[in-house]
Parts: C-alpha cells; sequence; structure tokens
C-alpha cells in the first residue's frame, strides 16, 4: 500500500478506542510513518551506539571535579556490561555498541567486535583554554567516520537508532556550543556536570566563560559547524554528528538522549535543518541547560526524569515506548475487524 499520512492518520482513528485516547504514542506512531513513508510503522533491530572520547580541558580539573581516566575506566565498565546503559540495552533487546572515539588510553588488547568499535581520531582532544581543541582535518574525519558506523549499523537491520556518550568534561564542550548557537550566556548553559559543587561549579563557569571569549570567532554569527567543532567539541561529539546526519539520511527514527546528545544534534542541524524531522525526543535531562536546548529546537520529550546520567540511558527507557506505539497500529483491532460500533 502506498505511503499516504492520511491513510495513516484514520488506520490511527480506526482503532478500538476513542480518537486520541493513546495521547503521545499516536503522535508517535504517525511520526514514525511519516519518518519510514509507511502505512506499517515499524521498529528493527533497535541500536544505541554510546561515543566516547577525552577533552584536553578536563587534565586542569577545572571543569571537572572527577579525573579525566574515569572516561576509559567507563569505557570498560561499557564492554564488561556493568553500566546502566547495559542493565536498560539488556532489559529492551537494544543492541547496545561503544565506540573508542578519543579516548585518551590503549584499548588495543580488546579485540574489535559488535559491541566495541575502534575508530579513535586521537588521545583526546587539545585544551581549548590554550588552543583549538580540535584540527579542521580531526573534524571532517570525526564526521566521516561516524557516518560510516552509522551506516554499517543500519545495513545491519537496524532502522531506529540512540545515541549516548562518555567524556570526563563533554557537559562543558555541550555548554559552549550550547551558547554560540542560542547565543545565551555561557553561564546560563552551564551546569554541575557529574559531581560539581558550588564552588567547583562558579570555577567551572568562570574558566568557559574565558573559553568562549578565547574563541569568539567561531562563535560569531552565520555559525559554522566545523568552526564550532575544532574550537570546543570532542572526538565524540563530532563523531556523533555525523552519525546523526548519516541516520536522517537512511530514513531512521532517532532517539535523541540528553544535553551531550542534544548538542551534537544542534550542530547537526546547522549542517541539515531536515535532521529533525527524524527525531524523537527521549527525555528532558536534570542537567541545566537542556531544557532551554529543547525549547529552541521546538521539541517534546516524552519522559521527564531528572536523568543527567549520560550512555544513552534516556534513548534506551524511551524506545520501549516508541516499541509500543507501532506495535498498537499494527496488532490492535480496528472498529471493522472487531465487530465494535464506532461512534458514527
Amino acid at each position: 500500500m502506498p505511503y499516504n499520512n492520511k491513510a495513516l492518520q484514520n488506520k490511527i482513528d480506526n482503532k478500538t478506542k476513542p480518537p486520541g485516547s493513546l495521547g503521545r504514542l499516536e503522535e508517535i506512531a504517525l511520526q514514525v510513518g511519516l519518518i519510514q513513508q509507511s502505512v506499517h510503522p515499524k521498529i528493527n533491530h533497535p541500536h544505541i551506539l554510546v561515543f566516547a572520547g577525552d577533552h584536553g580541558i578536563a587534565a586542569t580539573s577545572l571543569v571537572n571535579p572527577y579525573p579525566q581516566a574515569v572516561t576509559a575506566q567507563m569505557v570498560l565498565n561499557f564492554i564488561n556490561g556493568g553500566a546502566a546503559i547495559n542493565v536498560f540495552c539488556r532489559q529492551h533487546n537494544i543492541q547496545l555498541r561503544v565506540i573508542d572515539a578519543g579516548v585518551n588510553a590503549n584499548f588495543g588488547d580488546i579485540p574489535i567486535s559488535d559491541g566495541f568499535i575502534q575508530a579513535k581520531i586521537g588521545y583526546g582532544t587539545r585544551n581549548y583554554l590554550e588552543e583549538e581543541a580540535m584540527s579542521k582535518e580531526e573534524v571532517h574525519t570525526a564526521i566521516e567516520k561516524g557516518k560510516e558506523i552509522l551506516a554499517a549499523v543500519h545495513l545491519s537491520g537496524c532502522n531506529c537508532i540512540g545515541f549516548g556518550e562518555m567524556g570526563i568534561g563533554n557537559t562543558s564542550s555541550a555548554a559552549l556550543i550550547m551558547s554560540a548557537i542560542t547565543a545565551l550566556p555561557v553561564e546560563q548553559c552551564v551546569g554541575k556536570g557529574t559531581g560539581t559543587n558550588k564552588e567547583q561549579l562558579a570555577t567551572k563557569i568562570k574558566t568557559l566563560q574565558k573559553v568562549y571569549k578565547k574563541h569568539s570567532k567561531a562563535t560569531a554569527h552565520p555559525l559554522s559547524a566545523i568552526n564550532l567543532l575544532r574550537s570546543f567539541g570532542g572526538f565524540e561529539i563530532a563523531m556523533m554528528t555525523g552519525a546523526y546526519l548519516e541516520a536522517a539520511k537512511r530514513s531512521m527514527v532517532i532517539v535523541v538522549d540528553g544535553f551531550i546528545c542534544t548538542a551534537a544534534l544542534m550542530i547537526a542541524h546547522i549542517m541539515d535543518n531536515k535532521v529533525l524531522d527524524n527525531c524523537l525526543f527521549a527525555h528532558t535531562s536534570g542537567e541545566k541547560g537542556h531544557a532551554k536546548m529543547l525549547h529552541y529546537l521546538d521539541a517534546s520529550p516524552l519522559l521527564n526524569l531528572q536523568l543527567r546520567l549520560g550512555e544513552g540511558t534516556g534513548a534506551a527507557l524511551a524506545i520501549p515506548l516508541i516499541q509500543s506505539a507501532v506495535n498498537f497500529v499494527e496488532e490492535m483491532a480496528s472498529f471493522n475487524t472487531a465487530g465494535i460500533s464506532n461512534k458514527e
């Protein structure tokens, strides 16, 4: 049956329920149908890709209470199945893959597998308090690698993708990106991140204000996605940007996680404003600034659980809701098939 927006809406309305009574699930089903150009929306082999990378600024401890070494330690935790994202993916039958986009550690002894992808651009970015975080070549390499990884996942039969991240200091990069794109002052974009107290937060804000001022050319309008990534981005953020672009190109359902993942999406949106058409927003993060990001993008998140862990945990919790939305369209009886009288 050829795709027709009205036909899908009629199909949803003719299920054995009052119109609109399944609330947001009906909106989700319609959006998935629009993305897939089908009156038979479906979620196949959902994946979450966790991109990991280190940030040069983290070595100074000016923006992060946890040491940079935690990034590599958490990557090993992901690989060993011990993190929150592992728990949620196992529970909901979501394939998890962890990508070394630029961790300051050598994972050479870990075999390349479906679960772990070695795509290291470098051993962490440079300290953007002193210089640009990445070269132009590194940015392009990271974006293209993200596209390549996503293409391979799509070819495995996946049509629904969520992203996660790990990188000590990456809330700082996300805050700088957010400030540049939304034109909000840095202090309105900076949150506590991982375990920051009030004194540390004040230092973090002061440091990032200095960084923003130093890279004023990158924040001049009209904005350049490449310049923003060169100045502030992490390898994981740049790689995720490429993955967003490729997922939209391949008509995949994109489930957007929290603060850092939304910052990468905002970069991708500069490069292709149609990418938002494929996006479902998993949740409103407890990280300061995320709600303002969502407002800027005119996004309506599915959940509000005050999560601020990252890793793609919000996306993993939202994917089952999306699955429920498409399942009712395909499996629920209609008034005609059930022999139930409609209000007409």
